[in-house]
């Protein structure tokens, strides 16, 4: 026969996250005012972590923390930070090209302008990524899915939109 598990004690990192856990749950109306408030303060007064476990036990977690505005937001700051970087990166290339040519331009008297087709070229790259998250910040959600699903259907199905059977 095994002896009951030892208590573990919670320390202010645990029932802080419980606490952010309780506010998640009141923002998104998991939790009435009176419930959050009931279970704040029986989290700060928690001794052990299974007194905070079971203070968040009927709460869906998982989808409090998909949820959350604030992992939101961060993804988006990361996500602008990306295009941000993608840009820099074709501005440097855009530069590099643009002083190829006129080298060559000049020492050769070759003035073809050659540039234009990575400048087309990267240029279709950055607006693919940074044309969605546009969207998104505009709140045209929606339209971005529906906009990329009937190209997938068109693509995978074989199917185009121009000519429909």
């Amino acid at each position: 026969m095994t002896a009951p598990a030892t208590p573990v004690r919670a320390g202010d990192r645990e029932r802080e996250r419980t606490a952010n856990q309780l506010g998640s749950a009141l923002a998104q109306g998991y939790l009435g005012l009176d419930e959050y408030d009931t279970r704040l303060q029986t989290a700060f007064a928690a001794h052990t972590t299974e007194e905070l476990h079971r203070l968040v036990a009927d709460l869906p977690l998982a989808q409090l923390k998909r949820n959350d505005p604030r992992r939101r937001e961060a993804r988006r700051a990361a996500a602008r930070r990306g295009v941000q970087i993608h840009l820099a990166g074709y501005l440097a290339m855009v530069v590099i090209v643009l002083t190829v040519w006129l080298a060559v331009g000049l020492t050769a008297g070759a003035w073809y302008f050659w540039p234009i087709w990575p400048i087309l070229g990267a240029g279709i790259g950055v607006l693919g990524h940074g044309l969605p998250l546009r969207a998104m910040s505009s709140g045209q959600r929606g339209r971005v899915h529906r906009a990329i699903a009937a190209a997938t259907c068109g693509a995978v199905g074989g199917r185009s939109s121009a000519h429909p059977t």
